[in-house]
């Protein structure tokens, strides 16, 4: 794993003695004292973190290094920061006193000494107390510190108001949200750096101030933002954007200090709104041109009117507005266009919020936002700024009783069907699902209706979104889309392949001959199957629940049986069906629950060719045909004929092996007049006649060469049912009791071609012949194979009142002695 050299250095670090360790603290010391701190320093400082990181045991250092080492945090040589930041981390923390900013040295702070400062606070106390040093700090002027300082104040802040809002107090709120609004609306609007205006004389005395400029390379008229450009930015253009990067996070944390008169500030706010309004429709140059610049004008004024808190929604209103505006221009660089993409997310998510806080603000930002969807929502390109225009809408459209159809038929619509294969969108928009669930599903009828599109994210992709959907699955399980769920969940491998195959087929030409051709790819292409594959790709439920020529589609698809994203897809499926089942028993009805059961039954022969699939799929439908019959055993009588149909096929004893033997257990379970007052004899006549036809054929004959014998727990679960049945319909018990009297003869000759292993055919024998003893006492039998009740489910040995706790406790004493 290392090297040489590097393991001798380490071990050299882990087996240092304690006194040659003083003496190298010491030596440390004397090079942190000197005036230059040159490579000898730096090469100590470095063997000091190997020494400390080199072992499991933490360290404390001597006071008088701990000292000097704060010092390095606020050096000027960013090594020097990293290496005692570094060092700081590897001991025990200090005591508070070593690393204590105040108002002299807190503009020395730097992003090193803010995650070390923010580690050591060890109360609320401690996060206040330097919350007031840091916006002290901004209060003061920037030429009294570093020109970069202000810069690392702000994520601290952020970093604060993240772990612990409740360290912010009232006062707190208020001084930042002043200067969060100075430096997002009144940034000098010329460029820094010493920008020259070009000519011939361009010495120190001759420089002009230039403007800064717009993307497209004209001359900004309006206030600066993120994404003004020019050749270099001053101080408070640089707070304009790392205030712009925390204005989200700002405005949806500040409200948890907040404590003030919260009546007042909002009738103040609707009266303002009042006035803004009537303001703008007197101006009717901004009703015509809809300029951004027209509306800040007109608003300018009167904001300064507002508290602190309310004045930075308006600027963080106006500041958007302009964003929207400033991202129509047509961008020189292809980076500065990802930048417009960028802003315009974090845009729409701040007008989002502000919204949210003042419903007034919700009429005058919807035209904007709509006219913005309808310049965006063609290009599929702009989808991440997007999803943000349809949470805006989600949570406003209502309050402005806009049409939002077009919204929802582009996100369950245009993005899943198109843009299935985008990672970071696809992550995205399942996140947009989850965080608005509730919402979507009161307010959107699209979002249950669209999941043959949403389960394609899952199809392409299954591992990153399969925990999505484990949290999104059950809310899209109704009455009317369980059965076609159902059935799309289990062709989920057939659409992965497919998806694969759409892609293939668009970019491969038709011509194209060259490599291994494939077979799928040419039946895709094929319109003799068009239907199927098109059937696949459907983008809403409702159009059938599955079609006819599943074996014929799984026959083509049968290739793609080992590609990769098919075979992981296939690995979700059983997962997901576990949640559909155990959500669909809390909102189906009988009806719906036995057609249920028939697409288990019919299903488990029709699904794609991938061995560990199908068993596994298997495993889950016998798990839950079982649990449903146990919910409703009145299911067994209403689909007996089907249940019947399916036991009787003596095929299904060895390829499915245990779904057969859970529907044969519930046929033995359930055909009881004591769970169902419709089960007749003649019903229980049919049920035996058929198991027994089975029994008799399996254990008459030799499988068929290549075939494996019958599983002993299948035949064994047929022996049981037998007995069952003869017990509740006594003219049976003869022809049940002369077959276990077969068994037994035959058996006596030795081995048997049905069961090649000893162990097991002891077991069936010694099966058969506890219930035929039983058979022999019908009046037992039927109390000890179909008990009532009450008596299958006991609770003696909870009931006081009875003997049999004593009798427990007492043989509990015997058996387990202390």
């Amino acid at each position: 794993m290392y090297s040489h050299g590097s393991e001798s250095l380490i071990k050299q670090a882990r087996e240092i003695h304690e006194l040659e360790l003083q003496k190298f603290y010491s030596r440390l010391v004397k090079l942190l004292q000197g005036k230059e701190l040159g490579h000898e320093t730096v090469d100590s400082l470095q063997r000091l973190l190997l020494i400390l990181s080199a072992t499991k045991y933490t360290k404390t250092l001597p006071p008088e290094l701990q000292r000097r080492l704060v010092s390095l945090l606020s050096s000027s040589a960013e090594h020097l920061q990293v290496l005692s930041s570094a060092v700081f981390r590897e001991t025990l923390p200090l005591s508070g006193q070593e690393v204590n900013y105040n108002q002299e040295n807190i503009f020395q702070l730097n992003s090193h000494a803010a995650s070390l400062l923010l580690s050591q606070a060890q109360s609320r106390a401690d996060l206040s107390s330097l919350c007031a040093q840091l916006l002290r700090g901004l209060e003061g002027r920037q030429s009294e510190g570093s020109p970069h300082s202000l810069t690392h104040t702000l994520p601290i802040l952020n970093s604060i108001l993240t772990h612990s809002p409740e360290s912010l107090t009232e006062d707190h709120v208020t001084l930042l949200s002043k200067k969060l609004v100075d430096w997002l609306r009144y940034a000098s609007i010329t460029q820094g750096g010493g920008a020259s205006s070009g000519g011939f004389f361009t010495g120190p005395r001759s420089r002009q101030p230039v403007p800064i400029a717009e993307l497209d390379g004209t001359v900004s008229g309006d206030f600066f933002t993120v994404l003004c450009v020019g050749q270099g930015f001053t101080d408070d253009q640089w707070m304009n954007v790392y205030s712009f990067s925390m204005l989200r996070h700002w405005l949806l944390t500040h409200h948890s200090v907040s404590n003030g008169n919260t009546t007042a500030d909002t009738a103040h706010r609707l009266q303002l709104s009042l006035s803004l309004s009537h303001s703008f429709s007197n101006d009717d140059r901004s009703e015509v041109d809809g300029s951004v610049v027209s509306m800040v004008s007109a608003t300018s004024s009167s904001s300064r009117l507002l508290p602190p808190k309310e004045r930075l929604r308006e600027k963080a209103f106006q500041y958007c507005q302009r964003l929207i505006e400033q991202s129509d221009r047509k961008a020189q660089k292809r980076i500065d266009t990802d930048l417009q993409k960028a802003c315009l997310v974090e845009a729409v998510c701040i007008l989002d919020r502000v919204c949210e806080e003042d419903t007034s603000l919700v009429f005058r930002t919807f035209p904007c936002i709509k006219a913005l969807f309808g310049r965006l929502s063609s290009d599929l390109s702009f989808a991440r700024v997007l999803l943000p225009i349809a949470q805006f809408y989600l949570h406003h459209g209502e309050t402005a009783a806009v049409d939002c159809e077009s919204v929802w038929n582009l996100v369950f619509g245009q993005f899943p069907a198109e843009l299935f294969n985008d990672p970071f969108l696809a992550h995205e928009l399942l996140r947009f699902f989850r965080l608005n669930l509730e919402s979507l599903q009161a307010r959107v009828p699209q979002y249950t209706r669209s999941f043959p599109n949403l389960l394609k994210l899952l199809a392409w992709d299954s591992p990153p979104a399969v925990d999505d959907f484990v949290d999104l699955l059950p809310s899209l399980v109704t009455t009317g889309t369980a059965v076609e769920l159902l059935h799309t969940l289990l062709d989920l491998p057939c659409l992965s392949a497919t998806l694969v195959l759409q892609l293939r087929s668009a970019c491969l030409p038709i011509s194209d001959t060259g490599g291994r051709p494939l077979p799928s790819l040419d039946a895709f292409r094929s319109t003799s199957y068009r239907g199927l594959f098109l059937f696949l790709l459907r983008g809403e439920a409702g159009s059938g629940d599955t079609i006819d020529r599943l074996s014929m589609l799984h026959k083509l698809l049968a290739e793609a049986a080992n590609w990769p994203r098919v075979v992981q897809c296939s690995q979700t499926v059983p997962v997901l069906l576990h949640i559909f089942f155990n959500t669909v028993v809390t909102v189906a009805n009988d009806k719906l629950l036995a057609h249920l059961i028939l697409v288990m039954l019919e299903r488990s022969s029709l699904l794609l060719n991938i061995p560990k699939y199908i068993k596994e799929i298997h495993r889950v439908f016998s798990c839950h045909l079982l649990r449903l019959c146990k919910l409703h055993p009145s299911l067994v009588v209403d689909q007996s004929h089907e249940l019947l149909e399916f036991a009787g096929a003596t095929a299904n004893v060895y390829s499915k092996e245990d779904i057969y033997t859970h529907v044969v257990w519930v046929l033995g379970e359930y055909l009881s007049v004591s769970w169902d007052s419709r089960c007749s004899v003649r019903l229980i006549t049919s049920c035996f006649e058929t198991l027994e036809a089975v029994l008799f054929e399996i254990t008459s004959s030799a499988p068929t060469p290549g075939a494996v014998c019958p599983a002993p727990r299948v035949i064994t679960t047929l022996m049981s049912a037998l007995a069952k049945l003869a017990s509740r319909s006594h003219d049976l018990i003869p022809r049940v009791s002369l077959f276990f009297s077969k068994l037994r003869t035959v058996t006596r000759g030795g081995s048997v071609p049905w069961c090649t292993n000893e162990e097991d055919l002891v077991a069936i024998v010694t099966r058969g012949e506890e219930l035929w003893s039983l058979l022999k006492a019908p009046g037992v039998a039927q109390s000890v194979l179909t008990p009532p009740t009450h008596i299958a489910t006991p609770q003696w040995h909870q009931d006081t009142n009875v003997a049999m706790p004593l009798r427990l406790r007492a043989l509990t004493s015997l058996t387990h002695p202390q």
